[in-house]
Parts: C-alpha cells; structure tokens; sequence
C-alpha cells in the first residue's frame, strides 16, 4: 500500500489546548472512572477567576483549543458560559470542547452549545447491556434511556458530534454491537478506548480479537458503500501505516500541545496528571514552567528497553504518558495489555487497509491519502446542513 507524504503544521503557527478540569464534582459513579469524583455538594469547582487567567495565557498562541472537563463539567454550566463570553474579549482564534455524560445536557444547554459552536463529545458505552454495567447514576439506577435520549437531541442539533465508549473487559462481548448501534444512533465520529487499568483476561483478549475481526468487516461495509465516518482505533493504525510510523501526527506530544489545568490552576500535561505534584508545569499566575515542560518531554521520549527492538516500535502507544503513568506509574512503562493489544489491532487494521486500497475505494482513498479531505468534508457537510435547513423551512 502506498505511503502519504505531506508537511507538518508550520513551526511559526503556534497552537496549544487547556484541558480546564472545571470540577471533581460528577452526578455519576462509573465503576471504571479513575478520577474519584467526588459528590455533588462536594469537591473542588474552578472559581472564574482562574478560568479567565489561562485564557490571558491565550493570547500568545494564534489557536487554542479548550475542553470543558471534569467530574462532569456541565455541573458549572454558569461557569462554561462566562468563560465563553471572556474569551470574546481575547486575541486569539478559540476551538471550544466538552466531554460530558448528558444527563445535564437540556434543550437550553443544546441550544448554546451550538450557538458557540462548542464540540461536545458524549459518554455511551454502546447497547445498553454493556452502557448499564458501569455508567450508574449515584443510586445505582441505569443511565441509558435518558442518555440516548440525550444523544438523538444532540445529534439533531449537531450532527457531527462525538461519541466516547469506554471498552472494559466485561463490555467486551458487546462491542462489535454496540459500535453498530452507536452508528445506527447517527454518529459519525465514534471514540473507542480500551480501560488500560482493568484486570484483562486471556479470555478476554480473545475475545477482543474476534470483536475487532468483525468490526473490521463492518469498517469495510461501511466504507464501500461511501459513508463518511471516523472509527478509533483503526483510523490511528490506518494512518500510522501510511504515514510511515514515526511521521504520524497522532504521536503523542506530552506536556507540549496540551496542558491540563486542575480546578486550584495548576498546570500538568495531560488529565492523568491532575494533582500528582511531581509533574506539576506550572500554574495560571505564573504561566508554563518551560524547564519543566522541556525536561518532561525529553523524559517522555525515551524508550522503554522492551521497545527498542519491537517491529512494531514506531506505530504503538507505548509512549502514551497519560497510558503509561495510569498502569504502571511510570511515563516509560509499558503494561502488557498494552502491548497485547497493539500485537493485536495493528495486523487487523493494516489488512482491512490493503483489502480498501486493492479495491480502490473512492472514500478510503479519499479519506487516508487527500489532505484536503478534511476540509472537503466539512464544506459538504455545511452545504449539506444548509440544505435540510431549506427543506424543513418549505415543510413547515
């Protein structure tokens, strides 16, 4: 299969993301969430002024990207608003994002979101028998009817936002299923991660193996028959086999595009981090700590020995901090259902490649080798959008 080549982001184009953990707080207890959410009278809130400090960090940067996070951020909706309004005042192009579970996510809430075109990135763990294992309101009750519920409001009002399903070993057989059903819902941007931290099985593994083969079938239906979807983790593996391995853009970058604020203003690289003090970067009255981001991404870099004469080296996560520190306590450690699963997914991702390629696909050639498909996208999507907005005026 042929290989992509193309430039990377111009190195005068500076750009970075705040991660903003706005609250501990979460009207949730998920069996598997690691962040210990705290009750809803309780926990840590990020106050205002903190919130507009990192955006005065902003204006040095010519984008910056902003994701609205917890707990559960929609607990501090007054809070989202007037960050949004302050960063009206700012120098700066803003790209705004929240992650959250939906139970807060009203008409109301719909309606701003799109009118400040805030990306929202929703929590559902698939069918309801794998979301129902984990994803508990705080009395134990099921949270998948008002959730999908939420999730038909949101895609009629932003049609091209994200879904978040977290795979734990138990949801596993599921998978295949609830990846269809999350589609069939009408999303197209579908965010599938693995729970590094669960106790995974052989049997579980093996299971994965048979559920990623059939998801691979389904990629291929999808794709043949012209529709437009983004699919993780085949489209990471996808990429980083045309790319060639280490020019992938998905690398991970620790502690240099994003920072995680924790709700005191306390600067780490990514969301693992909040509050483990040996990786503190700094904070919003002082700014970014560039020694520490410097010596943190060097440390990053390094290689496991276990890794240095893997094949597969260049394409895995094994330099994921965020991964690494969250199994293994430490940034260079590997745990082994990383490297299992990787051993897994790649050789499956790479034959559903070739099998699209020697088929000579229109979408997947579009989608894996033309640059400008993103954009392409987008303009078809907006024309699109505009259209059904023509059309439910005249039916009206």
């Amino acid at each position: 299969m042929a290989q992509r080549t193309g430039d990377h982001m111009s190195e005068e184009f500076k750009s970075i993301c705040f991660t903003l953990h706005l609250t501990d707080r979460c009207n949730l207890r998920c069996e598997y969430c690691n962040s210990h959410c705290a009750d809803q009278g309780g926990g840590e809130v990020m106050a205002s002024e903190t919130a507009f400090k990192v955006l005065d960090m902003c204006s040095e940067y010519d984008s910056v990207g902003i994701v609205f996070f917890g707990g559960e951020p929609l607990l501090c909706k007054d809070l989202i608003r007037d960050i949004i309004e302050y960063a009206k005042g700012i120098d700066c192009i803003f790209h705004f994002k929240m992650t959250t579970n939906g139970l807060l996510l009203d008409a109301e809430t719909l309606d701003f979101c799109k009118n400040n075109k805030i990306m929202v990135s929703l929590s559902l763990d698939g069918v309801q028998q794998a979301h129902d294992l984990h994803r508990k309101d705080v009395l134990g009750n099921s949270t998948y009817p008002v959730v999908v519920e939420t999730a038909k409001r949101l895609l009629k009002a932003m049609p091209y936002s994200f879904v978040m399903l977290t795979l734990n070993p138990d949801i596993v057989p599921f998978y295949a299923e609830s990846v269809k059903h999350l589609f069939d819902l009408g999303f197209r941007y579908l965010i599938c991660t693995l729970n590094y931290q669960a106790d995974w099985k052989e049997r579980d593994l093996k299971s994965l193996k048979a559920e990623y083969q059939k998801l691979a079938k389904i990629y291929l239906n999808w794709t043949l028959a012209e529709e437009k979807f983004y699919f993780s983790p085949f489209e990471v593996k996808i990429m980083s086999h045309i790319m060639g391995g280490e020019s992938c853009k998905e690398r991970c970058q620790l502690g240099l595009r994003q920072i995680s604020v924790s709700p005191s203003g306390r600067l780490y690289p990514c969301i693992q981090f909040v509050n483990m003090d040996d990786f503190l970067m700094g904070n919003v009255d002082t700014g970014i700590d560039q020694e520490a981001q410097s010596k943190l991404f060097e440390r990053s870099a390094e290689n496991a020995e276990i890794c240095i004469d893997c094949a597969i080296r260049q394409r895995c996560n094994h330099n994921c901090g965020c991964i690494n520190i969250a199994t293994t306590g430490d940034i260079n450690g590997i745990a082994p259902i990383v490297c299992r699963h990787e051993q897994m997914v790649l050789p499956i991702a790479d034959r559903l490649a070739e099998k699209l390629y020697k088929k000579r696909s229109g979408m997947f050639i579009q989608k894996q080798y033309n640059e400008m498909y993103p954009l392409i996208s987008l303009v078809e999507d907006a024309v699109g959008g505009e259209k059904d907005e023509i059309e439910k005026g005249r039916n009206n």
